[in-house]
């Protein structure tokens, strides 16, 4: 994140917002300028990703199931935007931590012996270590004890948006994305790459909620996609991973998505549309009679 707080500091708070005496390593302001580029940085990504992803991958169609809340984008996005400044606090304490120097974060590819050969393994271990600490996270959130203070919030989305990817109470938003924030400080990281993974999961998690089922066959097994985490609202006790299946198959929590068996959420909607079409079509029809309408 001090990648970021340069590039502001350089182009914006230094030249403009913070006077000459207050010097850029200064640890107050530090924590103010990362609260403001945490919450504007947080709501235009969420926007953004999420507006981009209900314009041109969403299946309008899904507003029409019966699950469907009336003014549930609103209500997903008025969560969110509450959300996001009580989310920003804790984030940027562990962002705060980072740019003082107590991660293991690095600036430059040869800086760790391993070169890009490192960068890439990163790459593997980030996704796979973060899949691993959500995955049984996400199962603590709905422990009895835990749920209904927490994750029930976020489970009043049945057949979600993409607008609701961040809609969390604000706790239980930061919890599952304490496992992006601790790597950095067991394992060496490249700074450029661990902001595009921030990127990137923030993208993923909208993409699990944007109503899109389509997975390429060959990783249908493996990758936990749209259809598993829409079960998963639907269902609240099954596929609770964040990346791929594996911990859900391991954990006994797995289920093959109803929407790759032909009974997912936008199924629903055709039958229920085929079958009011063919209602409709037969009422109709009873009004003619060898061409001819018959008298009511």
């Amino acid at each position: 994140m001090d990648i970021v707080l340069d590039i502001c500091d350089q182009y914006f708070f230094t030249p403009y917002v913070y006077p000459a005496d207050w010097v850029e390593d200064n640890p107050l302001r530090q924590i103010i300028s990362l609260l403001v580029i945490g919450n504007v940085g947080g709501y235009l990504l969420y926007l953004i990703v999420a507006s981009l992803s209900y314009t041109f991958i969403y299946d309008k169609r899904l507003m029409e199931h019966p699950q469907f809340l009336k003014n549930q984008i609103a209500l997903e996005i008025t969560c969110a935007c509450t959300s996001i400044p009580w989310m920003s606090i804790p984030t940027v304490a562990m962002f705060f931590l980072e740019i003082r120097g107590y991660s293991k974060l690095y600036d430059r590819v040869d800086d760790w012996k391993f070169g890009w050969y490192g960068v890439i393994w990163s790459i593997v271990t980030f996704i796979l270590f973060t899949d691993m600490c959500i995955y049984w996270i996400h199962r603590w959130l709905h422990h009895k004890l835990v749920y209904k203070h927490l994750h029930k919030i976020h489970h009043k989305w049945k057949v979600t948006t993409p607008f609701a990817s961040h809609a969390f109470h604000p706790l239980d938003g930061f919890v599952q994305s304490l496992p992006y924030h601790i790597y950095p400080f067991l394992f060496p990281l490249h700074k450029v790459t661990y902001l595009v993974l921030f990127v990137f999961v923030n993208i993923w998690t909208v993409s699990i909620h944007d109503g899109d089922y389509r997975v390429p066959t060959s990783f249908k097994p493996y990758v936990n996609g749209s259809a598993h985490h829409t079960d998963h609202h639907l269902f609240y006790s099954f596929n609770y991973g964040q990346f791929f299946t594996l911990w859900d198959k391991m954990g006994g929590s797995f289920r093959v998505p109803s929407a790759f068996e032909g009974c997912g959420p936008l199924d629903e909607v055709l039958k229920v549309k085929s079958k009011t079409f063919e209602q409709n079509g037969h009422a109709k029809s009873k009004h003619f009679t060898n061409g001819v309408k018959k008298s009511d």
